[in-house]
């Protein structure tokens, strides 16, 4: 490992952060901390924590010693200085001499003792950091030590590898851990840093420059030992060579921990992320790789993500994905036993009182395909994956030397459901389309843009199809969300388009059958290219998009919603416009086809209808040549209905969103046009 020190940037961000009235020292601190972050081996998404001891101008203008200490929420690597908070100095290294303090009673002292109330809570460690007589104290849980401390005699190696390093047994974090290292630094004040077993190390200096690069070697030095230990430890199975693809495995891994709420037909789905690195492949394909996923996790706090064990699953077939699909039930039935039979164990351990999480798996380790890990959100899956591939490095390194040895059932419990954990449970409010993928066709602009956005901002992850590739690509972008450029009416472009969606996100929940273009000519006139365009457009490439969609949706048995741009040209036709309302209305046909075929399965297939809206179909130069068509000014036509007001964008996309959410509607149509009398569904 190499030290990622530059002066220049250092010099740069700490200049502008004091040009800004930030406290010298919490700049250089803020530098630092991000150094430690960025670097996925050392900490992951919240972990870790560095402080530095300062002083700091109270409001009476009175200088007051401080820790300013990582924030409870706060991203290392992305850390500004507001995520380091102030605590007075004395005072919180006085709480060590406690003789007893719960985690909510520390939590509540450690506020009291903000120099801004606002500030976010500090480190459940902070105690620890006030203690040690060092400016600057940094803390990791670098993968490369705990692959030491993991494992039978990892204690023993920890000591042959830094002899001069203070060494501390397990310790749940908090005020008890404060305690061991305070009194195993009192019994070796010269140690030059401290490794705390089965969970990280901790370096200082009164230097900021010294604790981040004494980190760093003591990281190097690790690594180089690791490298000693066999590269390969795992005997590989045979895998079949005709494998199943992750587009096609994936929607049935995510139906089948669709977490069951107690309501018919409203499980609680996941989205799923998926790596195939060869390391993971190596892993997953290992002869042992049950016995190895059953081990437990690399830290602690490893199991708030990932839970306390994976799954492993044998190899998908191509062509025999039934019996893979029993496979993985039977395991997910058997994971969910366990885990309860887990929580009562060890929920009775503790006195009961707690509440249950869910019980589903969180990764999945499948042969010859990679490891795909769940979470509630995109972002989610993306710790639960980028945790598992470290958990993946870490027992892979430990396996090389002699064996891989997590922290006790009981140990991990305690983590998992430590009491300031299950707070933060009671504040996570999900948006109603929260843990749902939606894909939307013809998204790069106009009205489908303005549905993916209203999409995004109830909560949903979206897909965006379009075949304008650097306009789908931009605004999948902004959104946070996913684009594929994709001619809909090409049926392996379709099918291509979803399983890249599903791939990407799991599978789909939701389909905004969108894309469509408004063809124009009398009916004896119009030529027969442009009339079979219109039908090719809009009619057969929603034909295709549903029916990929569905396709999926089956899999997943957890129901989904198809939401169809019809138009009030279905049912009030207008004069030269019979290649846009004759295939628009056998759009509506084929949305109740769909209602018919596939509600069973919970699949719901509804319509909206919208008129006179100005999105990139219907533009200002076709909006005055309709008026003319009906002898209007362009500001009356778009006004002439009965509430007399133009109707927006915005008012059609809500529509599709509530379409989207609609549980017990099918086969239905909402008209989105101000009121039209002639347009109006009978």
């Amino acid at each position: 490992m190499k030290s990622r020190w530059n002066d220049t940037e250092f010099t740069s961000v700490v200049e502008a952060y004091v040009g800004k009235g930030i406290n010298r020292d919490l700049a250089v601190r803020t530098y630092t901390t991000r150094l430690l972050g960025q670097d996925p081996e050392l900490v992951l998404h919240g972990g870790g924590n560095t402080s530095v001891k300062t002083a700091w101008t109270d409001r009476d203008g009175t200088s007051v010693d401080v820790l300013c200490v990582k924030g409870s929420g706060w991203d290392m690597g992305t850390i500004e200085p507001q995520g380091l908070p102030a605590v007075r100095l004395d005072p919180l290294k006085a709480m060590v001499g406690f003789d007893e303090l719960s985690d909510d009673e520390m939590v509540m002292l450690q506020r009291r003792l903000l120099m801004d109330p606002n500030a976010p809570n500090p480190s459940v460690e902070a105690i620890l950091h006030a203690l040690l007589p060092f400016r600057h104290i940094d803390h990791t849980h670098a993968n490369a030590i705990v692959s030491l401390t993991n494992q039978p005699h990892g204690e023993d190696l920890i000591r042959e590898l830094f002899p001069d390093t203070i060494v501390v047994p397990y310790v749940m974090p908090g005020f008890l851990l404060a305690k061991a290292c305070d009194a195993a630094f009192r019994a070796n004040p010269k140690g030059d840093g401290m490794v705390l077993l089965k969970h990280g190390i901790f370096t200082w200096s009164d230097d900021p420059r010294a604790a981040y690069e004494d980190m760093i070697a003591k990281i190097d030095r690790a690594q180089h030992r690791l490298a000693k230990g066999r590269a390969k430890p795992f005997t590989s199975a045979k895998v079949p060579k005709s494998l199943a693809s992750v587009a096609e495995i994936a929607p049935i891994l995510r139906g089948a921990i669709a977490i069951d709420t107690g309501l018919e037909g409203a499980p609680k789905r996941l989205i799923l992320e998926h790596r195939c690195t060869e390391s993971v492949l190596d892993f997953c394909n290992a002869e042992n790789v049950e016995s190895l996923v059953r081990r437990g996790n690399a830290t602690p706090e490893h199991v708030i993500h990932i839970k306390r064990h994976g799954v492993a699953l044998p190899a998908p077939v191509a062509g025999e994905l039934d019996t893979w699909k029993d496979m993985a039930q039977v395991a997910v039935d058997a994971y969910q036993a366990d885990y309860r039979a887990y929580f009562e164990r060890n929920n009775g351990r503790v006195g009961g009182g707690k509440t249950m999480l869910d019980p589903m798996p969180r990764v999945f380790y499948v042969a010859g395909v990679g490891l795909f890990a769940a979470g509630a959100t995109r972002k989610n899956a993306l710790v639960g994956a980028d945790v598992a591939e470290a958990t993946v490095d870490v027992i892979t390194k430990a396996e090389g030397i002699e064996s891989f040895e997590a922290l006790s059932e009981a140990d991990l419990f305690d983590i998992e459901y430590w009491s300031l954990e299950q707070v933060k449970l009671t504040k996570q409010v999900e948006k109603p389309l929260t843990r749902q993928i939606a894909v939307v066709t013809g998204a790069a602009g106009g009205l489908g843009l303005a549905i993916a956005e209203a999409l995004r901002s109830e909560g949903a992850e979206v897909a965006l199809i379009d075949i304008a590739q650097d306009a789908v690509t931009h605004q999948a972008k902004r959104l946070g969300g996913f684009g594929v450029a994709c001619d809909v009416t090409d049926p392996a472009a379709v099918d291509a388009a979803i399983a890249k969606v599903a791939s990407h996100f799991g599978g789909v929940d939701i389909l905004i059958s969108n894309a469509g273009a408004a063809f124009q000519g009398s009916l004896i006139d119009v030529p027969e290219e442009t009339f079979r365009k219109a039908f090719e457009l809009n009619f057969w490439s929603h034909h295709y998009m549903a029916r990929a969609a569905v396709r999926v949706m089956e899999k997943q048995k957890t129901g989904g919603a198809i939401v169809f741009n019809v138009s009030k040209q279905a049912v009030n036709p207008g004069a030269d416009f019979g290649p846009y309302g004759t295939s628009k209305a056998a759009l509506m046909a084929l949305m109740r086809q769909y209602a018919v075929e596939h509600g069973a399965s919970g699949i719901t297939s509804n319509a909206v209808n919208a008129d006179r809206i100005r999105t990139g179909l219907m533009t200002d130069e076709m909006v005055t040549e309709r008026s003319r068509a009906r002898g209007l000014t362009p500001e009356a036509y778009m006004r002439g209905n009965l509430v007399g007001r133009e109707v927006t964008g915005a008012d059609v996309a809500a529509a599709f969103v509530h379409l989207a959410k609609a549980r017990s509607s099918t086969g239905a149509v909402i008209t989105v046009d101000g009121g039209n009398v002639a347009a109006m569904m009978r």
